[in-house]
């Protein structure tokens, strides 16, 4: 990941890969950082694949099957932390 690329950028491009995505036509303002995901129906696990493949192309991350857990994909913001602590955990190991 790019250092410069901060939590609210990550925050950012995942809300607009979401809107684009799974929420066609919606206003940006229609998804808030802590909107549940999953629980309300705005991803589903199918969803979440797709999801991986872009936070791994766009934040150079590995998403491992154990990373696969509900509390990392229930918010625009959680996810936008997980990103943040692989992108830390990985930089750390360069």
């Amino acid at each position: 990941m790019n250092p410069t690329i901060t939590t609210p950028a990550i925050r950012a491009d995942v809300r607009g890969f979401i809107l684009v995505n799974f929420l066609p036509g919606d206003s940006e303002d229609s998804l808030d950082d802590e909107d549940l995901l999953l629980e309300g129906g705005i991803i589903d696990s199918g969803s979440v694949m797709s999801l991986v493949a872009f936070l791994e192309d766009r934040f150079g991350i590995r998403v491992e099957d154990g990373d696969l857990v509900t509390e990392h994909f229930a918010s625009v913001a959680a996810i936008a932390a997980f990103v943040a602590r692989k992108a830390g955990s990985a930089c750390a190991s360069c």
